[in-house]
């Protein structure tokens, strides 16, 4: 069968990573965490004192060759982890701390620059499945198939509440909400790469549905498409 590029984007806690995963799993794909690309690089100003109050775009941006980004496939999980200059920050850069400081980062041209030539290299054999916030619009806009996944604010502020409260991360409600929300404006407002929906993309809005019913839809959705581009091949 023929291979195609899969590219999801949406808002935050939509569940993107977890279908993404299960897909790419499912098709035999790689999968893509471009939002964990952006957190990464959010790290690395964290722990380099380049972001505290506020953050040094400037300082940044003269360090980015320092800056580098990698997956590595776990067998155990089946999915790669994110690395930064070689240390896995898997678990490091899902913490709320860099939740509230990635929009800011990740609106720096000269960061989303140097992260899609990444992603664009990545994707040069196909085969495979990518999320985040600009992936159907600038990284693949020729991409075969483009997925948006969205939610309710609530919803999405409950699912990611619950999330790292399991993990053991002491947060409110209420913050978790306002960083979905400012998430949310940051992203949709940003000069470079802003999200918005591809006008090809299939909208998927998950906010009463269950994470087998998202995936069946995608799925099916996905082998229609791969059937199709390998009947024209």
């Amino acid at each position: 069968m023929k291979k195609i590029i899969i590219a999801i984007d949406g808002y935050s806690s939509t569940g993107k990573s977890t279908i993404a995963k299960r897909l790419a799993k499912e098709l035999g794909y790689i999968y893509v965490d471009t939002g964990a690309m952006y957190r990464a690089v959010t790290l690395y100003a964290m722990n380099n004192d380049l972001y505290t109050d506020d953050l040094d775009r400037e300082g940044l941006i003269e360090r980015l060759d320092d800056v580098k980004v990698r997956f590595v496939f776990n067998d155990t999980l089946g999915y790669g982890e994110t690395y930064l200059n070689d240390v896995n920050v898997e678990e490091a850069i899902r913490s709320m701390d860099v939740s509230n400081r990635v929009s800011a980062v990740a609106a720096i041209s000269e960061v989303r620059k140097k992260l899609v030539k990444e992603q664009r290299a990545m994707g040069q054999e196909k085969g495979i499945v990518m999320d985040g916030r600009d992936v159907g619009t600038v990284v693949f806009p020729d991409a075969e198939l483009k997925l948006f996944m969205t939610a309710s604010p609530e919803i999405r502020a409950t699912r990611r509440y619950k999330e790292l409260l399991n993990k053991g991360q002491e947060v409110t409600f209420e913050e978790v909400l306002k960083n979905v929300t400012d998430r949310d404006y940051i992203d949709s407002h940003r000069k470079d790469s802003p999200l918005v929906r591809a006008k090809d993309a299939i909208v998927l809005d998950n906010s009463d549905m269950g994470k087998n019913e998202q995936f069946e839809r995608i799925y099916n959705h996905a082998m229609r498409m791969i059937e199709k581009q390998s009947d024209e091949a």
